[in-house]
């Protein structure tokens, strides 16, 4: 199973509304098809009444083999609905990568 995979499964354990997981390593100096740096954007309800860090710990809790191992970056984008309506359902365009080791 590819990282991305692993990722988008072990997400489901918070019940979303909406899940997107992308994978912009190829937006950054690192060889060709390599899973090292995500996007999520995740819509949950059970994000209510949680401050952003506590809704990062929870990703955090459930990615802990990934994000010890071979994921590198992680941005997370994450909404209640409410919170997600009220965006117009878009999250942030990623920047550009700076070009690391080049």
């Amino acid at each position: 199973m590819s990282i991305q995979a692993t990722i988008e499964e072990k997400l489901k354990a918070l019940e979303p509304a909406f899940l997107a997981v992308e994978n912009e390593s190829h937006r950054h100096n690192v060889p060709p098809d390599s899973e090292t740096h995500f996007k999520v954007t995740l819509v949950s309800e059970r994000f209510a009444g949680l401050m952003p860090v506590k809704r990062h710990q929870q990703v955090y809790t459930l990615l802990a083999d990934e994000l010890a191992g071979p994921v590198h970056a992680l941005a997370l984008h994450l909404y209640t609905p409410g919170e997600w309506e009220a965006a117009g359902q878009a999250r942030p365009d990623s920047p550009d990568c700076r070009g690391g080791g080049r």
